[in-house]
């Protein structure tokens, strides 16, 4: 039957759409809706169907935008029907990996062609976020901010809410605040309930929809989820969610909806909408308003409504069944029955699943369904079947036609369970045999921190656990931290600080500043210590006398490494050879290498009085002696040791400490940019 609109625009009848959804509008070119209805219409000059959709009376046509507001109507935006489809798509506010993924993998398996997640808000964060579409890896925006977000995704008008219950009010209120955004889910439980309150105000009177708080959120199947809801890709599969049915559904229990899904996919051709509205006292959306707009919905046949005890927002659905608001058949449970059983007052798990009296009792709301129509069972075990022949009389009558089954893609499984569940064997890209944190706590060469910490190790044992794998003797380790004691600092005027000192006066960073120190190790300055090693050990392990070797190394043209110093010499021996000697004479069980090094420094003081055996040299002959006499290496590991850098790397270690020292004696003492005086330059052509 056709009508008028209150502009005066012509509303006429389709023979397969119910006759309250608008089908051609002949308003004037100044009505504000115009053909925007339904592409083709007459008479107004908008033309997008994302504008708007309904025209003075409740429309069930699933556009771009299936949901809207008229201006010069006063429906509310829940009378309108459908608030997804598949070309919804939404902001994630607070990334979290699992349920984005989800979505995503939903997408694919519904055959969507583009992402349902348009963009992430992740405050504090910009830039893009890896996930999976499919088997194409995608890069979804991350935006810090709710309004750069739906100023970048005009299209986005879902806002799924993973926010905690402490700022979760608040970025919702703003999401409702933007213009582009017609739907907000509320994940997060415990959210005040006087927010709530101003949330629900807000969104009715603006004409959006919020669905929770304390909520899984909802799915069309076959066309977009929100978060988690569903379950994983196996429960949605087992459901046939990936393509749509007959059955709206609504729940207060998220947990629960899972659960109904699958009924539902045994005993009907499956759901076409499901929404969880959460379990506080207060929800956004309640029953009601979704069995309404299901009501609206052309492809909904039948309703399912799993309520609980506790509020009394059931009752609100009895009135709208009363008054012959509902023409669908509603089967209806509001499960708490056993809560009679108990003789005080229970809390069930939702913050509203509470008896305030014999009203909100589930005894009472399910009788009342039963008398204003819903079809209710006498128990939860009994609502299947109460579903089923349901359906089946909708299917006798010929309200429902068969659905088409198809057969959904193969969703491809993430590596990491793959490998998990033994299915794949997939190449390492590192290897590592000094240490692991997978367990409860990081173990350096096998050996747990606890460990390290109760025995009351030192410096030397970790770093003989971390670079050679074992723990050495007590005698080494100490011997190792000797070295680093010693070579912590050489003053400020070595290349190695000063080069620090200049760099922290220029107001780098500490890291800057100590890398500047070490970039100068090598050959001149302190890097000695493995070539001293490694030719001391040459020579000594050859048999040849200082003399050969000294000599043999000048035809070579090579400088004997470890031996030789600027300042100390023959009558100012340098005070940190000596202690290391002292400690190995009475420590080590051989000194083999020292000795022979000894005996070189003997044939070259008397070639020079400051060719001493220095510290990178006494340094080198030591671990020579320390890595043979402790018996636990084997002569093919010591010759490993020496060739890959050991030994350097515990002068770099070391004095690093010196390093960041001087970084932060300079910045403490606020001093300013260095310029070198130019009565320390030659000038000259």
């Amino acid at each position: 039957m056709g009508g008028r609109c209150a502009l005066g625009g012509h509303v006429s009848s389709h023979p397969h759409l119910p006759s309250t959804c608008v089908t051609q509008c002949s308003a004037s070119s100044s009505c504000d809706i115009g053909s925007g209805l339904i592409p083709g219409g007459k008479g107004g000059d908008r033309t997008d169907p994302r504008d708007l959709s309904i025209c003075g009376v409740t429309c069930g046509i699933e556009l771009d935008r299936p949901f809207g507001r008229c201006p010069f109507s006063s429906f509310y935006i829940m009378a309108t029907g459908q608030i997804f489809s598949r070309n919804t798509q939404a902001l994630f506010y607070n990334y979290k990996q699992l349920p984005i993924q989800r979505m995503l993998d939903f997408d694919f398996l519904c055959g969507r062609e583009t992402p349902s997640v348009a963009g992430i808000i992740n405050p504090g964060s910009e830039g893009f976020q890896k996930l999976f579409f499919g088997q194409e890896e995608i890069a979804i925006p991350v935006h810090s901010m709710i309004e750069a977000a739906c100023a970048a995704h005009p299209t986005a008008d879902v806002f799924i809410n993973f926010a905690s219950f402490r700022s979760a009010a608040a970025s919702s209120m703003s999401a409702l605040m933007q213009p582009t955004i017609r739907v907000v889910a509320i994940i997060a439980e415990g959210v005040p309930e006087s927010d709530t309150k101003q949330l629900i105000a807000f969104a009715r009177a603006n004409n959006k929809v919020l669905i929770g708080p304390a909520t899984v959120g909802g799915i069309q199947a076959g066309a977009f989820k929100i978060g988690d809801t569903a379950g994983t890709i196996d429960n949605i599969i087992q459901c046939r969610l990936y393509r749509h049915g007959s059955v709206g559904f609504v729940s207060k229990s998220g947990g629960m909806s899972n659960e109904l899904y699958n009924t539902i996919a045994r005993v009907t051709d499956g759901i076409y909408e499901g929404i969880a509205i959460g379990g506080d006292v207060f929800p956004g959306s309640t029953l009601s308003d979704h069995v309404l707009r299901f009501n609206n919905i052309p492809q909904v046949k039948m309703m399912v409504v799993l309520g609980e005890l506790g509020g009394r927002d059931e009752y609100s659905l009895v009135e709208a069944l009363k008054e012959g608001k509902v023409h669908k058949p509603v089967v209806a449970w509001v499960s708490g029955t056993c809560a009679r059983l108990f003789k005080s007052e229970v809390q069930f798990g939702h913050a509203g699943a509470k008896s305030g009296g014999e009203l909100e009792s589930a005894q009472a709301k399910n009788q009342a369904l039963k008398e204003a129509g819903a079809v209710v069972p006498t128990s939860y075990e009994a609502f299947e079947t109460a579903i089923k022949e349901t359906f089946e009389k909708l299917v006798e009558e010929g309200k429902i036609a068969p659905v088409s089954e198809v057969k959904p893609p193969q969703i491809p499984e993430d590596l990491k369970s793959a490998i998990k569940s033994g299915k794949v064997r997939a190449p390492t890209h590192i290897i590592s045999t000094i240490s692991d944190d997978r367990g409860e706590e990081p173990c350096y060469a096998g050996v747990p921190m606890s460990t390290i910490i109760q025995h009351g190790y030192g410096v030397g044992d970790v770093i003989s656990l971390l670079w050679f794998k074992r723990s050495l003797p007590r005698y080494c380790t100490q011997f190792i931290e000797i070295c680093i004691m010693l070579c912590a600092d050489h003053g400020p005027c070595v290349s190695g600080a000063h080069n620090t000192i200049v760099t922290a006066r220029a107001g780098k960073d500490l890291v800057s500043s100590l890398v500047s120190g070490l970039l100068t190790i090598g050959p001149r300055f302190g890097g000695a210590i493995d070539d001293a090693a490694r030719y001391f050990k040459d020579a000594c392990d050859k048999g040849l006398t200082p003399y050969e070797f000294v000599e043999g190394m000048k035809k070579k043209g090579i400088r004997v490494p470890g031996i030789g110093h600027r300042i100390k010499s023959r009558d100012n021996r340098d005070k940190r050879v000596q202690l290391l000697q002292q400690y190995a004479h009475t420590h080590f069980p051989s000194v083999k290498y020292m000795e022979y090094a000894v005996q070189v420094e003997t044939y070259t003081l008397s070639k020079a009085n400051n060719l001493v055996l220095n510290v990178d040299g006494a340094i080198g002959s030591l671990f020579l002696d320390l890595l043979a006499g402790s018996g636990m290496f084997s002569k093919q590991e010591i010759d490993e040791i020496v060739e890959i850098g050991y030994l350097n790397g515990l002068f770099v270690l070391a004095r690093s400490i010196g390093l960041i020292g001087h970084t932060f004696d300079q910045k403490r003492l606020k001093q300013p940019l260095y310029r070198h005086p130019w009565e320390d330059v030659l000038y000259t052509k």
